[in-house]
């Protein structure tokens, strides 16, 4: 398994850098796009200079409802419209007829051979945690005022969770996946979460986006801690 990052606020050199999150995570059967960012230009730039190609993708992950983490996505959708999409329950009616109907026109491709065939985007709702493909799950969704999902990727020698802006707080993100196995590592957006004991017993303390506390992390678990950006990858 693999993963890149696509889009962060900070960028390696080359990259475009832009607000929000995207990441893609390669399985052996599956490549899924967690969020696409607000910019689906710069998505798209990224992608292609990362030998990243929309067609390759099958499944799109949405955390939560933010222009910053959704803006790509119907850029993204003219590019490749046949895949399944993961978005919580909550997200509203108009934004769900506009995923669903984004991009039908856009052309055919190979659909996966044990999913609906039909071309164009098919929509998942998730509200409770359950397995998405091999091997990855989602945390099912989470909070009271901001919805939200995040996803967890099983490496075989532990659980990596992977957040858009963890709104719904790391206790509860936590708690959904320790349902999954045992956390080793958590990636992505960690807004202003200050539960440090949570991350003691981590390999892996990938900040990046929304995270408002880097330097009190870094300090605390500096053998753990990554400040991720655009065209980091990590592979497990």
């Amino acid at each position: 398994m693999k993963l890149t990052v696509i889009y962060d606020n900070e960028t390696k050199k080359g990259l475009n850098s832009g607000w929000g999150f995207s990441c893609l995570i390669e399985t052996v059967a599956h490549n899924i796009l967690f969020d696409t960012g607000w910019d689906g230009h710069v998505l798209l730039a990224n992608m292609e200079k990362l030998g990243i190609s929309p067609e390759d993708i099958d499944t799109l992950v949405l955390s939560h409802q933010h222009w910053d983490h959704i803006g790509g996505v119907p850029t993204f959708l003219n590019m490749q419209p046949d895949v399944n999409v993961f978005i919580p329950a909550s997200f509203s009616p108009n934004l769900k007829k506009e995923i669903s109907t984004r991009g039908k026109e856009a052309g055919t491709s190979t659909s996966l051979s044990n999913m609906d065939s039909s071309v164009g985007p098919r929509l998942h709702d998730i509200k409770i945690p359950q397995e998405i493909c091999r091997g990855v799950y989602t945390t099912g969704e989470l909070g009271k005022e901001i919805k939200e999902q995040s996803l967890i990727l099983d490496s075989g020698k532990g659980l990596y969770v992977i957040t858009g802006c963890a709104h719904p707080g790391l206790p509860a993100i936590l708690d959904a996946a320790s349902s999954f196995g045992n956390v080793i590592g958590i990636l992505g957006g960690l807004h202003d979460s200050q539960e440090y004991d949570l991350f003691k017993s981590m390999h892996l303390i990938g900040a990046g986006h929304c995270t408002a506390h880097k330097k009190e992390i870094k300090m605390k678990y500096p053998d753990a801690f990554v400040d991720i950006f655009a065209g980091y990858s990590m592979e497990f």
